[in-house]
C-alpha cells in the first residue's frame, strides 16, 4: 500500500515521504466484517487504528446496559490514539459498522517514531484537542439541549458534509439507523421518531425512508441552537 492513504489521516498530515514510509513499516493490515469488537472499555491498549475504508463507532455502556455513542469514525481517521497515555486501557468500546479496512500501529514501536518526529508529537496534540474539544460540545448537548436541538444540530452537521462533497445540503441521507443514530443523541428510538414527526409536521423536515428533506433551513438552524419546537 502506498503513503498516500497515510498522507490524508490528519493524524500525519505534513510529514515528509520518508516518516510516511517508517510509519506504514509497523503498521499491519487488517480487513474485518460487521459488527465486530475491535476492543473493549478497560482492555490493555496494545496500540492505534487508521480507517482505510469502513465505519467504526467508539461507545460506552452504562452499568444498566444503555449504550452511549461518543463518535463515529469513518476514513481516513485515527482512532484510540488517546489510549495510549490514558494509563495503558483503552476508555471504551469500538465495534465495527460495516465491512471495515483497517491498519493497526502497535503502542511501542509508535511510541519510539514519535520520540524522534516532533512534528508526529504535535499532530498528535493537535488531533487530541480536537477530540476534546467534541466531547466537551457532547456533554453541553447531552445536558442541556432537548432531543429535538441534538436532532436539528446532527442535520445542519450532515448538511455541511454533503455540501462539502458536492452533493446537495438540502437532502441529506442518514449515515446510521435510527437505533445508532438514537444512541448518538443519547435517547431512545421511539423518542428520536417522535421528534422526526414532530418536525415534519412544523414544516421544518420532510423524511422519506433514511433521507431527510431540508425544507425550512432558518427554523432548523434555530432548533439547533436550543429554542424549543
Amino acid at each position: 500500500m502506498s503513503t498516500d492513504l497515510l498522507r490524508r489521516c490528519p493524524l500525519f498530515a505534513g510529514l515528509k515521504e520518508e516518516d510516511l514510509k517508517k510509519i506504514r513499516a509497523i503498521a499491519s493490515l487488517r480487513q474485518v466484517g460487521k459488527k465486530k469488537v475491535l476492543f473493549s472499555e478497560g482492555e490493555e491498549a496494545k496500540g492505534f487504528y487508521v480507517i482505510l475504508s469502513g465505519k467504526v463507532k467508539i461507545y460506552k455502556v452504562s452499568s444498566e446496559g444503555k449504550e452511549q455513542i461518543l463518535h463515529i469514525v469513518s476514513a481516513p481517521d485515527a482512532f484510540a490514539e488517546a489510549a495510549l497515555f490514558l494509563e495503558g486501557i483503552y476508555p471504551a468500546f469500538a465495534e465495527t459498522l460495516s465491512d471495515t479496512q483497517l491498519l493497526f500501529f502497535p503502542k511501542r514501536d509508535f511510541i519510539q517514531l514519535i520520540q524522534k518526529n516532533p512534528q508526529l508529537s504535535i499532530n498528535m496534540i493537535v488531533t487530541l484537542s480536537h477530540y476534546l474539544k467534541r466531547f466537551a460540545l457532547l456533554i453541553e448537548e447531552l445536558s442541556l439541549k432537548e432531543v429535538s436541538s441534538r436532532m436539528a444540530k446532527y442535520l445542519i452537521d450532515l448538511s455541511l458534509k454533503f455540501s462539502k462533497e458536492g452533493k446537495s445540503p438540502k437532502e441529506v441521507e442518514l449515515d446510521l439507523s435510527k437505533t445508532q443514530l438514537a444512541s448518538k443523541l443519547g435517547t431512545i428510538s421511539e423518542t428520536l421518531s417522535r421528534t422526526l414527526a414532530k418536525m415534519k409536521t412544523k414544516g421544518i423536515i420532510d423524511v422519506k425512508k433514511n433521507k431527510i428533506l431540508i425544507l425550512n433551513r432558518e427554523a432548523l438552524e434555530e432548533l439547533s441552537s436550543g429554542l424549543k419546537m
